[in-house]
């Protein structure tokens, strides 16, 4: 059987990068279940309400809804279970104390294969108030606009 090479994308969380201002990115290993590879595998997940928390220097992800295996048995695992992340000990103490800090969190941002292996992409973010999403969002549209323009012009000079 040929092994799996590359990144194949499960689930992304969009939203947390319009509520969050990201600061840092971490990739982090899973421990799961074999139906929660295989659930994962048919390419189910959600990251929507997803956090992790660290507790007796060690990282835990909470709230992440991977669907029970449809083939699954009576060993099927909880849809929503929290699942130990597997980081590097500096990895750790680093997000431990940056996230005492006030208005810091860590949230999951994507979930992916990567040659085979489940991994999720984390970040150490900070809550953004109501007005910053606002600005974000305006920055992002002035920015689109001025792409627009640009290219249209581009296009009546080769015309």
């Amino acid at each position: 059987m040929a092994k799996e090479k590359g990144r194949k994308l499960i689930a992304q969380n969009k939203k947390a990068r319009h509520d969050y201002l990201i600061i840092d990115t971490y990739e982090a290993g899973l421990v799961l279940t074999g139906t929660e590879v295989k659930s994962l595998r048919q390419g189910r997940a959600s990251l929507v309400d997803g956090f992790v928390q660290l507790t007796d220097h060690e990282a835990w992800l909470h709230n992440v809804h991977v669907p029970e295996y449809s083939q699954g048995t009576w060993t099927n695992h909880s849809a929503r279970r929290k699942r130990k992340l597997l980081l590097h000990r500096e990895e750790i103490d680093k997000l431990e104390a940056k996230s005492q800090e006030t208005g810091h969190t860590i949230v999951p941002l994507a979930l992916y294969f990567k040659d085979g292996r489940a991994k999720v992409e984390i970040a150490l973010a900070k809550g953004k108030k109501e007005y910053d999403k606002r600005q974000t969002l305006r920055e992002k549209q002035d920015r689109r606009e001025a792409e627009r323009a640009i290219s249209a012009v581009r296009r009546k000079q080769r015309a």
